[in-house]
């Protein structure tokens, strides 16, 4: 069984490897959409895979470290792609969420990856 919860960021960025031509080259913004997938068994008393305040709470502080800020700031996030952004994401959420299986990335309404670990 696979649940999922929704969770939204916004911030700036750029992308430096980029030729200075490019306009992902220069600070801009995005309203990032983290889909996180946790996959496991159906607890059969409490009948869920993971509490979705579990969820919640190991994504309240990526949230505080991320939401509103420049994320070529934040050490590991010097060339911030939504690849590199993933990457990030589950090597802090892994520990929290074993049951972490996949986590989707949207930086617009239709431009995004998934990444599995």
């Amino acid at each position: 069984m696979e649940i999922f919860r929704i969770f939204h960021l916004q911030c700036a960025r750029r992308l430096p490897a980029l030729p200075e031509s490019h306009p992902c080259s220069r600070l801009h913004g995005h309203s990032f959409r983290v889909e996180l997938t946790v996959s496991g068994d159906v607890d059969p008393v409490l009948g869920w895979v993971l509490d979705f305040a579990d969820l919640e709470a190991a994504w309240r502080p990526i949230h505080a470290a991320l939401d509103h800020r420049n994320l070529n700031d934040i050490a590991g996030l010097e060339n911030p792609t939504s690849e590199n952004l993933a990457v990030w994401l589950w090597q802090r959420l892994k520990p929290a969420l074993p049951g972490l299986s996949r986590i989707k990335l949207m930086e617009t309404h239709d431009s995004g990856c998934v990444y599995r670990g």
